[in-house]
């Protein structure tokens, strides 16, 4: 529940600082635990797996989540869900190709990219009118 609610502040404090502030939100805090959480990720990540598939596992399932989502939550639940498939299919794939790791699963994460503008190309042009 602790953490639904900080996830809350944080969605409406990046929609909309003032109405955060309405809603009672300790706007300084929210901001200070969210960098400090993520600086937290960062720097334990970096020393298990190293800067390049931290920045990639960080931002590119991101990218890929919003090309596709309808709401911050989703886009979130969605983002994580491509990290961790990128993960276990660039480890799979690691071990099946003998290739590193690291570059394999960055390689996976950038495909799980490609396919979610792919998949938002399609439904652009399913919605446009024929002519």
């Amino acid at each position: 529940v602790g953490s639904e609610m900080c996830i809350r502040d944080r969605i409406t404090l990046t929609v909309s600082p003032e109405l955060a502030a309405v809603e009672g939100i300790n706007i300084e805090r929210t901001r200070l635990m969210f960098v400090v959480l993520l600086a937290l990720v960062i720097a334990v990540g970096m020393k298990i797996v190293g800067i390049l598939l931290v920045v990639s596992l960080l931002i590119i399932p991101a990218a890929a989540a919003r090309l596709v989502s309808r709401s911050p939550e989703q886009m979130a639940v969605m983002a994580a869900a491509l990290g961790c498939v990128s993960v276990v299919g660039g480890l799979l794939s690691s071990l099946k190709w003998d290739v590193p790791s690291g570059p394999a699963i960055v390689l996976t994460t950038a495909i799980g990219l490609i396919g979610c503008v792919a998949v938002r190309l399609i439904a652009q042009r399913s919605s446009e009118p024929m002519s």
